[in-house]
């Protein structure tokens, strides 16, 4: 009697709740493989910190971790947190802001989630000493640690955008995200509102960014002009602080803790970000758009609409697979390229 041949293995790592949904998207794309999940983790000193709760900022915090688990759970899907239970052939992460010491002799997928953070303060301090974990400057470290074989990207803005920050271009895949790709779709809907002003608020304060959240809501209500007001918080905020502040400033104003926010977009008149993915939605919706981002940059940027990105990001997954002479990149040392950066800056050359 013959064996049946066992499937490769893949360890999808996740993250945020968005990054574990898409993950999960990409793993049906991929019948061919045998599937395990693990949440977001880490080694060394910064899994020490991680244990003391210091990184709840990022997706290494147990908020994140207990909302990806209790996905897994739900939708019958196999964990393997830290994925210390198999050998694997692939390696799909959301992220190479932390590359796991167990993956790092592995081919690796990285997935680009959404919309990454601008250069602020943490930036320049993780470029200036390496010895930092890229991580403590949230997104905006995204894609720069090229210990990566392929780097699955949004949009033509997008790789131009990681490889202006020292990325491989031969690396990077335009294939559009699974989140983003398909925002027509979010016109059919229950949501029980119409022709309203949106709020889509960040969790600038969790990670570490200074923000007038006052002010920020009297601009709120200038921009809204008497009309409804309705404030989406972020998944990662501090709901007791933020409905607090609101109903102070707009106690007519309604706010909602969970539901989706795309459908929320394909409803409303206005939409107000911050730091959002959800911009996207709204300017691929044709909607008033207003975001601390510049909105023609973010239109550079806009992910394509393809609805085949799990598709394709699966091609580029089998295309590693198959190739025997794929081999896993070392880390390139792209901090003069950064050094360069932040003295154009100081200069008072453009960004």
């Amino acid at each position: 009697m013959t064996e049946t041949p066992q499937k490769p293995k893949i360890l999808f790592i996740c993250g945020s709740l968005h990054q574990t949904i898409q993950m999960h998207q990409i793993s049906a794309e991929l019948p061919e493989f045998d599937h395990f999940f693990s949440p977001h983790y880490a080694d060394g000193f910064t899994e020490l910190i991680r244990k003391l709760r210091w990184t709840e900022m990022s997706v290494l915090g147990k908020k994140h971790y207990d909302r990806c688990m209790s996905y897994l759970e739900k939708k019958d899907l196999k964990a393997d947190y830290r994925g210390e239970s198999h050998n694997y052939d692939l390696i799909v992460t959301c992220s190479d802001m932390v590359i796991q010491k167990n993956i790092r002799n592995k081919k690796i997928i990285v997935v680009q989630e959404g919309m990454t953070d601008p250069d602020e303060f943490w930036f320049y301090v993780v470029m200036l000493l390496p010895t930092l974990p890229r991580w403590a400057a949230s997104t905006a470290t995204t894609g720069m640690s090229n210990m990566y074989d392929r780097f699955c990207v949004a949009s033509e803005g997008y790789k131009d955008h990681f490889i202006q920050r020292g990325a491989d271009p031969s690396r990077l895949i335009i294939t559009g995200i699974p989140n983003f790709d398909n925002v027509e779709k979010f016109k059919t809907n229950s949501f029980p509102y119409r022709d309203f002003v949106l709020v889509c608020t960040s969790d600038s304060r969790e990670t570490l960014k200074i923000e007038d959240r006052s002010a920020f809501i009297r601009k709120c209500l200038e921009i809204a002009g008497g009309r409804q007001l309705i404030f989406k918080l972020h998944p990662n905020e501090n709901y007791r602080r933020s409905i607090r502040e609101i109903q102070k400033l707009a106690p007519d104003a309604i706010i909602y803790t969970s539901g989706s926010a795309e459908e929320m977009i394909a409803n409303c008149s206005v939409l107000i970000t911050q730091y959002s993915s959800v911009s996207f939605v709204g300017i691929a919706l044709g909607k008033e758009v207003h975001s601390y981002f510049d909105l023609e940059d973010l239109k550079r940027k806009l992910p394509v609409q393809n609805q085949s990105a799990a598709k394709n990001i699966a091609k580029v997954v089998r295309d590693v697979h198959e190739n025997p002479d794929f081999i896993h990149p070392k880390k390139l040392n792209n901090r003069l390229f950064y050094y360069r950066r932040i003295l154009d800056l100081f200069s008072g050359k453009s960004k």
